[in-house]
């Protein structure tokens, strides 16, 4: 395999969902001469795929389709690597390389080592997602400026791991090298602890509302900001919490200590300590870097006030999309817990953010930005 030649590599996905699909949609749209080849379970997103002019060859098995290709992304969710594996290497070129994209580093490091793949193997996360899932929510910007966890192998030869880079930061991604086992801590701790305590505090809410839903009715502003990442795939969780559970454990046991010590700081009427509580937690969080990736994944929203009256909704589209204005998502707020502002925009970039402001202010609209 001439690994050198982005343009001429022929790529596989085993496996074509939200983070398979951004990839092979940012190769497409970097390398528009290359081969891609794609499997998944569900045939219609291979299908879907092909008619985007996204894929090439639609596999319908792992088989000899694969043994094509010069790099293959594991897309699956974790608990099918072992599976899906078997299946390649029967059909893998030995000069071939394997990559995934799984959350979990330690679990798929180990089927490599026992397939006897250590050589061939670079494993991947790239940390970008969204609340959505599958293939028809994938998008090449999903991968901008986010980080790309790359963890290859004792065996795994410096060239691939300088190329593997190389092609990561083409794609418009932030590559970063580390171990499994590094990573698998690193990330129980920014992403997976994160998550579990997302949905719980979705489930306290849900089990401590009245009859009316009064909390659910005015949830809005903070507490869904910091519970968004609920809307994630309930199956792709339950295999990260299986396959990264000594990691999550021991900080979630440290979570719930803080809990305790912030519990008992309130029960004591302890003000200082409660202070120093959030005051070190504010100071931390204010030193975070601004790289809009990550696993959970920067969004860029801003509000505008609008009048009641019809066609305003309307007015305020029109003038963002003739001034190309790519929207990402748009809402109306029913409360002004956050903002006084009664339409909530979110858009791809930060840069058109400021953009739209511009535009709206001009014509006499009031937008509020969120920090």
């Amino acid at each position: 395999m001439n690994f050198t030649d982005f343009e001429n590599i022929h790529y596989g996905f085993i496996g074509l969902g939200l983070i398979g699909g951004s990839i092979a949609r940012g190769l497409r749209e970097k390398y528009p001469g290359c081969m891609i080849t794609a499997y998944d379970v569900e045939p219609s997103s291979v299908e879907a795929a092909k008619r985007d002019g996204v894929v090439n060859i639609c596999a319908y098995e792992i088989d000899r389709v694969f043994s094509a290709c010069g790099l293959v992304f594991l897309c699956a969710p974790v608990s099918c690597n072992d599976e899906n594996l078997l299946l390649l290497q029967k059909v893998l070129d030995p000069d071939a390389l394997i990559t995934d994209v799984g959350s979990v580093k330690g679990d798929i490091h180990a089927h490599i080592k026992a397939a006897g793949l250590e050589g061939q193997f670079i494993g991947g996360h790239p940390m970008a997602g969204s609340e959505r899932t599958g293939y028809r929510n994938s998008k090449a910007k999903l991968l901008e400026n986010a980080y790309y966890i790359l963890t290859p192998t004792d065996k795994t030869p410096q060239e691939k791991t300088d190329l593997m880079e190389t092609l990561v930061r083409s794609l418009g991604a932030i590559p970063l090298i580390l171990n499994a086992q590094e990573h698998d801590y690193v990330t129980a701790g920014i992403s997976h602890l994160p998550h579990v305590v997302s949905a719980s505090l979705v489930n306290l809410v849900k089990n401590k509302d009245n009859a009316e839903g009064i909390m659910k009715l005015i949830a809005a502003g903070g507490f869904k900001d910091i519970t968004r990442i609920s809307s994630s795939s309930p199956v792709m969780w339950e295999h990260i919490c299986m396959t990264n559970r000594e990691n999550i454990l021991s900080l979630l046991d440290s979570y719930i200590t803080s809990l305790r010590d912030i519990r008992n700081s309130i029960e004591a009427r302890d003000s200082r300590a409660a202070y120093d509580f959030f005051d070190s937690a504010r100071r931390y969080r204010e030193s975070f870097t601004d790289v809009s990736g990550g696993p959970i994944k920067k969004s860029y929203v801003f509000y505008v006030d609008i009048p009641d009256e019809p066609g305003a909704l309307a007015t305020i589209v029109t003038l963002l999309a003739f001034q190309q204005i790519n929207l990402k998502n748009i809402g109306i707020t029913h409360n002004r817990e956050v903002a006084e502002g009664s339409l909530l925009i979110e858009v791809w970039e930060e840069k058109e953010i400021a953009r739209a402001q511009e535009i709206l202010s001009a014509k006499g609209y009031v937008v509020r930005v969120r920090k």
